[in-house]
């Protein structure tokens, strides 16, 4: 089937490797996730591969991300490079194909690299095309190139001490929906008193606290975990609903603090 919205939450693949990675597809897909997200720099699109294939869902029913590094954005290095992707995935298209990073310094400039993603996209290579780390200035120019194509996600880091509002309800306006990368914080988040004690009064953890939170924002959440028991809290926090003071308590906690910020990061809202 075709999708026509992102999953509401995904399994992300960040620093998994090997067996770890394909593992842990395996074991998503068998409690329910249908949405596996990796990259061409994560170098594990061959295990999370291995994971979908051997997972025993239909390819048809999983929605598939994968991300264009920054190195390989001139036009014919873009299409060869998800070509690749595509084999070490052993699928025949992707469900969505995003640029990871806006090109560092406008090296390769947007329109290039953009219109090369919606030629993938008529190959038939990606369903959908996206970004990932743009900024709202980044978002307004990559919708001025793009027209009429659909921008199906913005991918960017969006946990409790990083709330991202700014570039979050900029998206929102211009009708892009936000995944959010690093839900947890890299666990930061199970250390937090506040979220410690919203957590206790439903009876849940920290983590689901802050899953819940982004969802109840209309962030698409990816966490990455391991082990099954995780995994399982993860896909049940959807289900969770935060009273709008315990929103308002968490919305306080935002302290700008970026986990994921390289040296080729764009300027940041």
């Amino acid at each position: 089937m075709a999708f026509d919205a992102l999953p509401p939450i995904g399994m992300g693949t960040f620093r998994l490797k090997g067996d770890d990675a394909r593992e842990a597809v395996r074991s998503a897909l068998s409690l329910g996730y249908r949405h596996i997200d990796t990259a061409q720099m994560y170098g594990n699109e061959a295990a999370v591969g291995d994971g979908i294939t051997t997972s025993g869902i239909p390819r048809r029913e999983i929605f598939i991300t994968t991300k264009i590094w920054f190195d390989r954005l001139h036009r014919s290095d873009l299409i060869n490079s998800l070509q690749t992707s595509l084999q070490q995935l052993k699928t025949d298209h992707v469900d969505l194909a995003l640029i990871h990073w806006p090109s560092p310094d406008d090296e390769v400039p947007m329109e290039e690299y953009l219109t090369a993603l919606r030629d993938a996209q008529r190959e038939g290579l990606t369903d959908h095309i996206g970004l990932s780390n743009f900024t709202c200035a980044q978002m307004d120019q990559a919708r001025e190139i793009l027209g009429d194509t659909p921008i199906f996600t913005n991918q960017v880091e969006v946990h409790p001490f990083l709330a991202n509002r700014k570039l979050v309800d900029h998206a929102q306006r211009l009708g892009i929906p936000v995944t959010g990368y690093m839900p947890l914080a890299v666990g930061k988040v199970m250390e937090d008193e506040t979220l410690q004690q919203i957590a206790s009064a439903h009876h849940i953890t920290p983590a689901q606290v802050a899953i819940a939170w982004c969802a109840a924002r209309g962030v698409v959440p990816i966490p990455s975990s391991t082990r099954p028991k995780h995994q399982t809290q993860n896909l049940d926090a959807l289900k969770i609903r935060l009273t709008d003071d315990e929103i308002r308590t968490i919305d306080a906690l935002d302290r700008n603090e970026r986990i994921a910020n390289p040296d080729f990061a764009p300027n940041w809202d």
